[in-house]
């Protein structure tokens, strides 16, 4: 599989599991079962009032991997740059578009703020929207002590980039400080990094993570939920509502990673793996994005159900950032650049200023 198709199944099906999870986050499973029978949600229902929804999640996956590219294009044309700010910055437009009114000076260029369907309003976390109304600068760490999974579940982009453990905790500690929310979101990009770039499978790439962070302080409640997901695999066990009950509903760090991974580990399809995440009481889209994430990067794109991708919300906006992401730090290299024309081109889209 070249590197283009493994990111544009971890971004595609990253989003099916979200927008697959979205109906049925605030429900518990009993109640999921009544709606959808005995084996729970299948298909996409309508959430936000139209089919193939998807959520905050989603948003703010596609924010990041703008402040990435940005951050690339900046690093190349200037020579220096803070990449968490300039992710800061991305995610400051995203809270715009979810009527947020940020006390830094936020510039509204590049092409993916003027997504019209990135507007729309898909109940945004609360921590994640106090967090970024807060923010006095670009770069500036959250203050609160939540560890709520909205830092982890957005930066699965970091893969795909130099730095992948280190720049994702900083991207997830600019909304939150507990060391559980933003440790689980590096650990969760450097195991999809090694998938990317080694072609390792994921219970070699996530033993490899634990070798090299395992130990890091405040590392102690994520390696135990990561630890839990790869005995179960190793027990041979398959998720179900009840066995991820067990681990928790996934409204935090922790429990998301370890629920995805869990999920990721045991299924012999994508979208088998995608349906166990999301069937559970808890919070339902977020694990289904991260399970997609993790079977996307592995299987890519044409592993994913093509009666999900027909629906699924911003396909062609993920399909170009994909593209972008593997095109841009392959053509913008600052003095190695391709040419002016596709130099300039790069720059409209992913302002480096």
């Amino acid at each position: 599989m070249n590197q283009l198709d493994r990111i544009r199944g971890c971004l595609l099906a990253g989003a099916a599991g979200d927008a697959l999870g979205a109906a049925v986050e605030f429900m518990d499973w009993p109640s999921i079962r009544q709606k959808f029978g005995e084996w729970g949600i299948r298909d996409f229902a309508p959430a936000f009032g139209k089919l193939g929804a998807v959520t905050d999640d989603t948003q703010m996956m596609l924010f990041t991997a703008e402040g990435l590219l940005r951050a690339w294009v900046r690093h190349n044309s200037r020579g220096i740059c803070h990449p968490p700010s300039v992710i800061h910055h991305a995610l400051l437009r995203w809270y715009i578009t979810q009527g947020g009114k940020p006390k830094a000076e936020v510039t509204q260029d590049g092409w993916l703020i003027g997504v019209k369907d990135l507007w729309a309003q898909r109940a945004p976390g609360m921590t994640c929207m106090s967090a970024l109304g807060a923010s006095q600068a670009f770069g500036d760490k959250a203050s609160n002590d939540s560890k709520g999974c909205g830092g982890v579940m957005r930066v699965a982009p970091h893969a795909f980039f130099p730095q992948a453990f280190e720049w994702a905790v900083e991207n997830a500690r600019l909304t939150h400080a507990h060391p559980s929310g933003y440790l689980a979101a590096g650990l969760f990009a450097d195991i999809l990094q090694r998938i990317y770039e080694q072609g390792c499978d994921l219970k070699d790439a996530i033993r490899q993570s634990l070798a090299e962070h395992g130990q890091k302080p405040g590392m102690a409640e994520t390696r135990e939920m990561v630890e839990y997901a790869l005995r179960q695999c190793e027990a041979g066990i398959a998720p179900t509502p009840e066995g991820i009950a067990v681990m928790g509903g996934g409204w935090v760090a922790e429990e998301a990673l370890g629920i995805g991974l869990w999920c990721a580990l045991m299924a012999s399809s994508l979208e088998e793996g995608i349906c166990w995440a999301v069937n559970h009481t808890g919070d339902s889209d977020s694990t289904g994005l991260i399970a997609g994430n993790l079977l996307g990067i592995q299987l890519g794109p044409d592993a994913i159900p093509a009666r999900w991708l027909e629906s699924l919300e911003l396909r062609e906006v993920i399909e170009q950032l994909a593209h972008d992401i593997e095109w841009v730090p392959r053509t913008y290299c600052g003095e190695y650049s391709s040419g002016a024309n596709e130099d300039e081109r790069i720059w409209e889209r992913y302002p480096g200023s």
